[in-house]
C-alpha cells in the first residue's frame, strides 16, 4: 500500500500553513507522518512551494513533492503524489493507495487500522457522514491518474463507509477553534 499526504492548500480560511500548526512542539505534518510511519506506511508528501522547505527540515529524508498548481485543487496534488510513486516504485502501476489531508487528523489509530484491512474504496464515516483518511484502490488510482486536476475527488471515487467511534473525525481545521481542538487531541 502506497500513501500520500496532502498538504498543499492556502490555508486561506486559517491564515497559516496548516502542516505547520505546531502541536506538542513538532508540526502537524511531522505527527502525521510518524503515526503513518508506526503502521508501515512510507507516506509522500505533497505540498506547496512556499512552505516546502519547512516541512523538508520538519521531514528530512522524507519524499516531499512540491505541486506547481497547488490552487487546481486536491486532485491536482493527489496527481503529484501519483507521479512521484510511479517514477520511483519500479513501474508499478496497480496499487493501494491511502490519501490523508494534513487538515483531517482527527482519526484514530482503530480507523486507520480498519481502512487499512478494507478491499474495497473506503473512508471511516461518523453519524452517517464520511471522513478521512480515504482508501482508494487500483482503479480509483487509475481514473484519477487520467482525470482534470481540478475534478473534484468525490466525482472520481465512491467509498463504502464504514461507522467509527472517532469523537473528532470530522475536525477540518479552518478556524483558531478547530486548532484549540487539535492540541487538547492526544495525536
Amino acid at each position: 500500500m502506497r500513501c500520500v499526504i496532502l498538504a498543499a492548500g492556502a490555508s486561506a480560511r486559517l491564515g497559516q500553513p496548516k502542516a505547520l500548526l505546531e502541536i506538542g512542539g513538532k508540526p502537524l505534518i511531522q505527527h502525521l507522518v510518524e503515526r503513518l510511519e508506526a503502521t508501515g506506511l512510507e507516506p509522500i508528501i505533497v505540498t506547496r512551494a512556499e512552505i516546502s522547505v519547512d516541512v523538508l527540515l520538519a521531514l528530512p529524508e522524507r519524499i516531499v513533492v512540491i505541486n506547481p498548481n497547488p490552487d487546481a485543487g486536491r486532485t491536482g496534488s493527489l496527481q503529484c503524489g501519483l507521479k512521484q510513486i510511479l517514477n520511483t516504485k519500479g513501474g508499478e502501476r496497480a496499487f493501494r493507495l491511502l490519501v490523508v489531508p494534513v487538515d483531517r487528523p482527527g482519526f484514530s489509530n482503530e480507523s486507520l487500522e480498519t481502512l487499512m484491512e478494507k478491499d474495497a474504496c473506503a473512508c471511516p464515516a461518523k453519524d452517517g457522514r464520511g471522513g478521512h483518511p480515504l482508501l482508494l484502490m487500483p482503479d480509483d488510482v487509475a481514473r484519477i491518474r487520467t482525470a482534470d486536476s481540478d475534478t473534484p475527488l468525490r466525482n472520481l471515487c465512491t467509498p463504502e463507509r464504514f461507522e467509527v467511534e472517532d469523537s473528532h473525525l470530522h475536525l477540518n481545521l479552518d478556524t483558531p477553534e478547530d486548532i484549540e481542538v487539535l492540541r487538547d487531541l492526544a495525536i
